[in-house]
């Protein structure tokens, strides 16, 4: 067998102490994390949580989302809503409705409000700039992020100026080939890393993420992602398991498993300590327990849903997607409780990250 570094646990310890004290992984270190026995990913798990508490507390940061429109042009084979799928029931919300969905997730505490939405044409930049500028204006202390796509820099320097705070876009992988077997031919991962560095360069706090297990990921493939994320320092990094909807390509295809998504979430704490992580919906499909969690895995934020309670199973991008029911206010106090119960605090703050990026001041509005 090979001789390595970590086959006694004090050397296993020193291997995550290492990354830790480095803010940096190895690929040989990569796959040895991944593989790992539980006493090791234990030891992982802790030093994560304890590095996110020593920047953010014990302060876990919710986001409202809004899902506002599950028309997509984009055809992504592991995409639910992707546009060849015509079992998808498709629905738009208006401005008076993602507003009424704002003032009910600002009663209860809601200080940062996501719009994510298909890359849907009919909400032209003129549409979304009033919609940023109306949220600003009602509520002059929340942050805005949106998830809506790839665009031009001049569009996204629009919104930008129109009061957006933050942008959301998973880079999905940073292999060319694993984007080639996840995506049609039209898209193209030049064009998403483009939008990612315009989208900093401009001053948003920026987010990426990738699925954790889809079809085709490898070490490798894992391994560049991550060097991606160092190299673009992101302010956020959203990672969840890979799950397959009924209606794609990629039905039939295995889930990503929980294990490997709580070791990556610690991971990317590890090598980049400032992140704000998102302890994802996706998670908590996959086990009762999934964001509780990803928390002890070094997360720190909670997305409840704040859409209609009649459009949320229409936003179908993967099976079994839990909270389709809920009221906010539900929703809210559920989550809530789940973090009490593990020792964290759910806080009404607009929870900016506290990245700082090399050679310049914090990008985004902080």
């Amino acid at each position: 067998m090979k001789t390595t570094l970590f086959q006694t646990q004090d050397a296993a310890r020193d291997t995550v102490d290492g990354i830790s004290a480095r803010q940096d992984i190895t690929r040989d270190e990569l796959e040895f994390l991944l593989n790992a026995g539980k006493e090791t990913v234990d030891y992982l798990r802790q030093q994560a949580r304890q590095t996110a508490e020593s920047i953010y507390g014990r302060a876990i940061y919710v986001r409202g989302l809004i899902e506002f429109t599950n028309y997509c042009k984009n055809d992504c084979y592991y995409c639910g809503i992707r546009r060849s799928n015509r079992c998808a029931d498709r629905y738009r919300l208006s401005k008076e409705e993602m507003l009424a969905c704002c003032e009910t997730g600002y009663g209860l505490g809601f200080r940062t409000f996501v719009f994510q939405g298909g890359e849907d044409g009919y909400f032209t930049d003129d549409i979304i700039c009033d919609l940023v500028s109306s949220v600003k204006e009602r509520y002059p202390g929340c942050a805005v992020t949106l998830s809506i796509g790839e665009k031009s820099k001049e569009s996204y320097r629009r919104y930008y100026e129109a009061g957006a705070d933050r942008y959301l876009l998973r880079h999905e992988t940073a292999d060319e080939a694993h984007y080639r077997y996840l995506h049609p031919q039209e898209l193209s991962l030049k064009n998403r890393m483009r939008c990612l560095y315009d989208l900093k360069e401009i001053g948003y706090q920026v987010g990426c993420g990738f699925m954790v297990g889809s079809p085709g990921q490898t070490v490798d493939t894992l391994y560049k992602d991550l060097r991606f994320i160092k190299e673009l320092e992101p302010h956020m990094v959203g990672i969840g398991p890979f799950i397959p909807q009924h209606d794609t390509p990629f039905a039939d295809r295995d889930a990503g498993t929980f294990d490997r998504t709580l070791r990556l979430l610690a991971v990317i704490r590890l090598i980049h300590p400032a992140v704000l992580l998102p302890s994802t919906t996706a998670l908590g499909t996959i086990h009762p327990r999934g964001r509780e969690e990803g928390v002890l895995s070094g997360a720190n934020v909670v997305m409840p849903n704040l859409s209609p309670a009649g459009v949320r199973k229409k936003y179908a991008l993967y099976d079994n997607k839990i909270c389709t029911g809920d009221e906010a206010a539900e929703c809210r106090s559920c989550l809530q409780r789940r973090m009490e119960s593990i020792g964290y605090e759910v806080v009404t703050d607009r929870g900016d990250s506290k990245v700082v990026c090399r050679g310049r001041t914090r990008a985004g509005r902080g």
